[in-house]
């Protein structure tokens, strides 16, 4: 992967980091993204960071532009951008209508976006990566996360629909899907969601960011070029396909 150029979003720290410094190693030159100017300025040496809110369309026009202008056309873009509802998670019949509307937007409207905008690049060019963040939250259901689990399923249909779109020019469209991950989000989450999280999960550990890291890796690569429409699910076998 030398000399490709790789964007990635919400990648200030944990799996967005990892996988910054993955494709790195790679070869890659790598842009970041995040509204965290803090984080940024601990990823590693040779990474573009860029500061912006990942949910205006104006910033992320922007960011798209920079990242060229500065390392040249982006091939690779991971949508890592996405959480949660975190303390303001609840039962569905006791959520509120705007917490809906910000995980949707944040977790799912943001990917639709920035693929909208490196999409047409990597057409005209006839090679490009996009790697879309979904969750196993989206196929296990679980209960506290429904305003997530529908925005991850999201995801994972949108997924589906760009891949075919973009599958004729050369440009394929996947999606990782986390379980139990050790990222500081996920020690956001209520308690008693996690903890159910961890008991239904075979390999008996919590991942870590490096494990998605490595499969948006092999995805980046030209390696899976036969691989598109797909989720690969990260979850120490929580849900099995």
């Amino acid at each position: 992967m030398s000399a490709r150029v790789a964007l990635i979003t919400g990648g200030a720290g944990g799996i967005g980091a990892a996988a910054a410094a993955h494709l790195a190693a790679q070869g890659c030159r790598v842009a970041v993204t995040d509204i965290d100017a803090e984080a940024l300025a601990h990823l590693p040496e040779g990474v573009l960071a860029i500061q912006a809110d990942g949910t205006d369309p104006a910033a992320m026009t922007a960011v798209l532009a920079q990242t060229e202008a500065e390392l040249g056309p982006v091939g690779i873009l991971f949508n890592n951008l996405g959480q949660s509802a975190r303390e303001k998670g609840s039962l569905f019949t006791d959520s509120e209508e705007a917490t809906w509307r910000f995980v949707l937007e944040i977790s799912l409207v943001s990917a639709m976006r920035m693929a909208r905008l490196a999409a047409p690049g990597m057409q005209a060019r006839g090679w490009g990566r996009i790697i879309n963040m979904s969750s196993d939250a989206a196929v296990c259901g679980d209960a506290g996360l429904a305003d997530y689990a529908a925005a991850k399923m999201g995801v994972i249909g949108f997924t589906r629909a760009l891949a075919r779109e973009l599958a004729p020019q050369g440009v394929t469209v996947n999606a990782v899907a986390p379980g139990a991950i050790r990222t500081r989000a996920h020690d956001r989450l209520a308690p008693e969601v996690l903890e159910r999280i961890k008991a239904a999960t075979p390999a008996g550990f919590v991942g870590a960011p490096e494990d998605v890291a490595a499969a948006v890796g092999f995805l980046a690569s030209d390696g899976a070029r036969f691989v598109t429409g797909q989720t690969l699910l990260i979850d120490g076998g929580r849900w099995m396909i």
